[in-house]
């Protein structure tokens, strides 16, 4: 299957937090061809790309030539080897070697240019280097695109576990040029369709009930309705960032699928599956625990293995110690006061946050997809 050429119209989307408020663009050929987008962050100010070694080759050139016309000044770049692996602090501490080597200054500009790997670490940059500076997002990758660039959360992962070490650090801009999804492989598109399908199940029903009956647009890659599930879910993002930036409350609920994620994550190395495969399964995971506590339907959870199924998504880990993903859960970030907290969903559209799951109903739902 191809992706065909990705025509729309341009859409402003704005994420308000205030004197922090700042547009999502999404536009084919933002990264081509509309410098004016950056013009009034970069002119004459110092530019620094981070970008990975998948991205940059295909972007790297035009997106200088971009911020140049935009009368950026370019001074640098870092690009570090893609994938997972790379987001650590060590990589974080080679791009700050090379920020000082090129002079950049508290009014200097990062430049985000790739996936949600590339906008974790180049966020975690901006907000530590001289106590912050600003950057702007240009996600390339369909998840970066609806999750990972909208929300400023940065950070890198330790070996105990994903983003241990990070900061809330919000863009200036975030670009969204859905023609770069020419370039993605097929099971990059469906990591990216497992969080598409994340906010259907916490916040929209009817969003779900579209999913569900696109099937067929989804997988022969339609462009219009690619275009308008990016919208959606930057506009859903945005809406719960408004009233929750810091993730107190409310905004917990984006994590839903990704306490179990982030411990299938740990747990493999980084290594077997990507963030939306390991959020897929995650899900179904969050699902069937919800069952088994009575919190949901059964029915309501078919409904989402219906649609993991249909999209073909990941639904099953391989046969990851089911005690040693539990036990990763114990250092996920979202644990307070010794508990892990879940994400649940109680029907399509609608969930909560608990902190009080039985160890036994936990071990059975990890079982449950991982096999």
């Amino acid at each position: 299957m191809g992706l065909s050429v990705l025509i729309m119209k341009k859409q402003n989307l704005t994420v308000d937090l205030n004197d922090r408020s700042y547009e999502i663009i999404i536009a084919s050929g933002g990264v081509k061809t509309n410098q004016s987008f950056f013009s009034s962050f970069v002119q004459n100010k110092k530019c620094f790309i981070i970008s990975d070694s998948n991205v940059f080759p295909l972007y790297g050139e035009q997106v200088i030539a971009n911020l140049k016309q935009s009368n950026g000044i370019i001074s640098g770049h870092f690009v570090f080897p893609a994938g997972e692996s790379s987001k650590t602090l060590s990589t974080v501490e080679k791009i700050y070697h090379e920020t000082l080597k090129c002079e950049l200054d508290r009014s200097s500009v990062i430049i985000a240019l790739g996936g949600g790997v590339v906008g974790d670490i180049a966020g975690f940059v901006a907000a530590t280097y001289m106590r912050g500076i600003d950057f702007i997002q240009i996600p390339t990758s369909l998840l970066a695109m609806v999750d990972s660039s909208v929300g400023g959360k940065t950070g890198v992962d330790m070996p105990e576990g994903k983003n241990l070490i990070g900061a809330f650090w919000q863009p200036k801009l975030v670009v969204i040029d859905p023609d770069t999804l020419h370039t993605l492989t097929m099971r990059e598109i469906k990591g990216g369709l497992a969080e598409v399908v994340k906010y259907g199940v916490i916040l929209d029903s009817s969003f779900f009930d579209e999913l569900a009956g696109g099937i067929q647009k989804i997988n022969i890659l339609d462009s219009e309705f690619y275009s308008k599930i990016i919208a959606t879910c930057c506009g859903l993002k945005a809406e719960v960032v408004k009233q929750d930036e810091k993730e107190t409350g409310l905004r917990g609920i984006l994590n839903y699928g990704h306490t179990f994620a982030h411990a299938i994550e740990t747990v493999s190395g980084y290594e077997s599956y990507i963030h939306g495969e390991a959020v897929s399964i995650g899900m179904l995971m969050a699902g069937e625990l919800a069952c088994l506590m009575n919190m949901m339907k059964r029915s309501e959870l078919d409904k989402l293995i219906s649609l993991c199924r249909k999209l073909d998504l990941c639904i099953k880990a391989d046969g990851l110690d089911t005690n040693a993903v539990f036990e990763a859960m114990s250092k996920d970030k979202k644990v307070k006061d010794g508990n892990v907290c879940f994400v649940l969903p109680k029907q399509i559209g609608k969930v909560s946050i608990i902190s009080d799951a039985d160890k036994g109903l936990v071990l059975e739902a990890i079982k449950k997809y991982n096999f």
